[in-house]
């Protein structure tokens, strides 16, 4: 009997289809495969299982929440040696599981999707917070919350977030005293969303670098993991537009305006797609991007 092994793509729809026990290590390790379809996905969770078994064997059972968070702080930080990849922080590489496994270094969204999994491991209490500009994680302690730097596993203050946060509040205009409470910022990222970062930071690096055959892989994992998310049809259908792919580019566009009806482009794109649709009947002569 022959299997077919299914593609990158398809293989990501299974473990995305719902949000009922979200596999998010697995669904995170699988992005390498748009680079690298031969990486052995099983292999790297096996990794990080084997790096689960080791701490373990350092804390005793019944070792209380603060005394199991610190052994994995120095088991991570310390004695593996995690950390963020400054000399070269836009890499792809810095996303890719396989690669932060091997080399130790990564950027924090995919530092912590790590660290997450070795603390949900030893029982405590980790969530992911989708902080703007830097991603973090935090612990429910007993006696209260601890938001830490997934990059250096330093607790945060109350002040240091509000230091961190105060450019971002300045980008947009809300450094007024109705701004939202710090609370606000640090709510439990849910796994979708945690993974839907990790592909918009690619998605950042293959616009930045004009890389349109790769920025499509990743729109076509966008779309798969958010399938209302109307802009990332929009977003896939100009990158098809740069390679030239008008009837892919066309289909996507129009899916934008039938959905996205509220949308501040929606003229230029609506303009687009005529333009689109005169090229596939033959009437719009040399057309370029």
């Amino acid at each position: 009997m022959n299997f077919q092994v299914p593609t990158p793509l398809a293989y990501f729809q299974t473990l995305v289809g719902c949000d009922e026990s979200f596999p998010l290590l697995e669904a995170a390790a699988s992005l390498v495969q748009d680079e690298h379809p031969e990486t052995d996905i099983a292999q790297v969770l096996a990794d990080v299982d084997q790096l689960l078994a080791r701490l373990k064997r350092r804390v005793a059972r019944d070792a209380p929440a603060l005394q199991r968070l610190r052994a994995l702080n120095q088991f991570f930080y310390q004695d593996l040696g995690f950390g963020a990849n400054f000399n070269n922080y836009y890499d792809p590489d810095n996303s890719f599981l396989s690669t932060v496994m091997r080399t130790r270094r990564g950027i924090p969204i995919s530092l912590a999707v790590i660290w997450l999994e070795l603390a949900t491991g030893l029982g405590l209490k980790a969530h992911g917070v989708a902080f703007p500009g830097h991603f973090m994680v935090k612990i429910g302690l007993p006696k209260g919350q601890v938001v830490i730097d997934p990059v250096s596993g330093q607790s945060l203050s109350r002040e240091d977030l509000t230091e961190r946060l105060e450019p971002y509040r300045r980008r947009n205009g809300a450094l007024t005293d109705d701004e939202a409470p710090i609370g606000l910022y640090l709510q439990a990222a849910p796994a979708r969303d945690i993974l839907a970062r990790m592909l918009r930071n690619l998605k950042e690096i293959h616009r930045t670098q004009e890389d349109w055959a790769r920025l499509i892989a990743v729109q076509d994992r966008l779309v798969a993991l958010l399938p209302e998310a109307w802009g990332e049809y929009r977003d896939r259908g100009l990158a098809q537009a740069e390679l030239g792919e008008t009837a892919l580019a066309l289909a996507d566009l129009e899916i934008y305006l039938s959905r996205a009806e509220d949308g501040l482009d929606i003229d230029p794109i609506a303009e687009r797609v005529l333009r689109f649709r005169r090229v596939i009947s033959g009437a719009g002569g040399n057309w370029q991007a």
